[in-house]
């Protein structure tokens, strides 16, 4: 199946495009992204969820920005500053920026190519043959910066990736004006960037120091999953985020049959495996983790990785269970929330995956009060934010954090009237109801509209590479080649 990928156009490819990267990367590798506003910003009138410890919600509050920063957290009574650019939040939610811990953002051009089919019967049959003949640089660009848009207007600010291509993802981003957690992928297979994970992980180093100190850039390290993926090589890939403290990305547990792979591979199951080799510590994101055992989340609490829990794909995909979000928590496990790819979920909206993470938990214990709204809303804020290890960074809206900030407008028929703010964020929002979107200091999305970049283009491009999917993958179905 994978020999799909071992054509002589990925060396050309490679050739073709490295001497340009190499100048597009140095042109935008030091970008912040779209220009601040002139002074400092004030987000005032609104109904602020400031997400901190105490749980703090100011009714008729204000955001003072300055810079990247959060500059201050008004009260309704605290004198405003003078000359600052005002966004009027009058029947607004004002929140910090939701953080999506898990997805695979270049696959929205792949979204709806193969719908209701079994998790190794989509990726075996369809997904990873579809990504040997079409995944390019231009198509993770253009994908990513779909998906990002995709994203940004609907409230999303923090993503974490893994994916082919991390130059192209991440300039995608850099250009959208989201915050992006991404960088080396690593998988056992030839994929269409690099051959091996030997040669995937030979020049990792150089995309980790070039994004050290990015504003909206977090580099990070990932390894496909341990049954795609030998024990070394994943090993080898968790060293480098070790050696840069930078977050570590792996599918693990999404289907009962990993554990069987890991056992004959290693002697050991995939939490147990990712124990030995050190792997459970803060930063690392368990993406999925639905078939854990106790000793499995007893191993997590201890080594303090996190959770990337994906409701909807899961449910998608007809995974016979719902992860074991409840008692992960209760365990100390930090649990964020994640879409997963658009090929598999459809979409990248976090209000409804928070909606979904609810009520999965509700149903599937039988419990209605486990999992309530607050603690949902905390995953997909400071829980993101922890799974992450960038706490200390985003996640809330406190003093001295990025300036990741959304609106969103409660005047509609859905939202209306307003009795409990976080209900209404899980249960009843939706992206389409943001208005605004800050990042690291900066308007990205303004009156619904993308700031950033031309939408129109994106979705153009995005439909000449849809036409390009149809025909290549109607050659791959009748036995042909590209």
């Amino acid at each position: 199946m994978y020999e799909v990928f071992r054509d002589q156009s990925l060396t050309l490819t490679r050739a073709l495009t490295a001497s340009l990267l190499l100048l597009l990367l140095a042109a935008c590798a030091g970008d912040a992204g779209p220009p601040a506003p002139d002074g400092p910003l004030l987000v005032d009138g609104g109904t602020v969820v400031v997400m901190d410890d105490a749980g703090t919600v100011l009714e008729g509050g204000a955001v003072l920005v300055e810079g990247d920063r959060i500059a201050a957290v008004l009260a309704p009574d605290d004198p405003r500053p003078t000359g600052a650019t005002v966004i009027d939040a009058t029947g607004h939610i004002v929140i910090p920026g939701l953080v999506n811990t898990h997805g695979h953002a270049a696959m929205s051009l792949l979204r709806g190519l193969a719908d209701d089919l079994p998790l190794m019967t989509w990726l075996n049959d369809h997904i990873f043959p579809a990504e040997a003949a079409l995944v390019a640089p231009d198509f993770v660009y253009w994908g990513t910066l779909l998906s990002s848009v995709e994203m940004l207007k609907g409230g999303t600010t923090t993503f974490a990736d893994m994916y082919y291509f991390r130059d192209d993802m991440a300039r995608a981003t850099i250009d959208a004006g989201i915050r992006s957690v991404t960088g080396p992928h690593v998988i056992g297979f030839p994929t269409p960037d690099f051959a091996s994970p030997g040669e995937s992980l030979a020049d990792a180093a150089e995309f980790m120091e070039r994004y050290q100190d990015h504003p909206t850039v977090v580099p990070a390290v990932a390894a496909h999953a341990l049954y795609t993926t030998p024990l070394d090589a994943v090993e080898a890939a968790f060293r480098l985020a070790e050696r840069y403290d930078a977050p570590f990305q792996i599918h693990a547990v999404e289907d009962p049959s990993e554990d069987v792979t890991a056992r004959e591979q290693t002697g050991m199951g995939v939490i147990e495996a990712l124990g030995s080799i050190g792997a459970l510590r803060p930063g690392t994101v368990l993406a999925h983790s639905i078939y854990l055992s106790d000793e499995d989340i007893g191993r997590i609490a201890e080594g303090g990785a996190g959770i990337a829990h994906n409701p909807q794909s899961n449910m998608k995909l007809g995974v016979a269970r719902a992860a074991p979000v409840a008692a992960a928590l209760e365990a100390g496990i930090p649990v964020g929330i994640g879409t997963d790819g658009p090929a598999s979920n459809n979409d990248l909206d976090m209000f409804d995956e928070m909606d979904a993470a609810a009520k999965i938990q509700k149903f599937m214990l039988g419990d209605p009060a486990v999992l309530p709204a607050e603690t949902v809303f905390r995953m997909a804020t400071m829980g993101g934010a922890r799974v992450l290890n960038l706490h200390d960074q985003i996640g809330s809206l406190e003093v001295g954090k990025r300036a990741d900030i959304v609106l969103l407008d409660i005047r509609r028929p859905g939202l209306t009237p307003l009795y409990r703010v976080y209900s209404h964020l899980v249960y009843a929002a939706r992206g389409s109801d943001v208005t605004t979107v800050i990042v690291n200091g900066r308007i990205v999305v303004r009156d619904r509209e993308i700031l950033t970049v031309d939408e129109d283009e994106v979705m153009e491009r995005a439909r000449g590479f849809g036409d390009r999917v149809r025909e290549v993958m109607a050659g791959v179905a009748a036995g042909g080649e590209r």
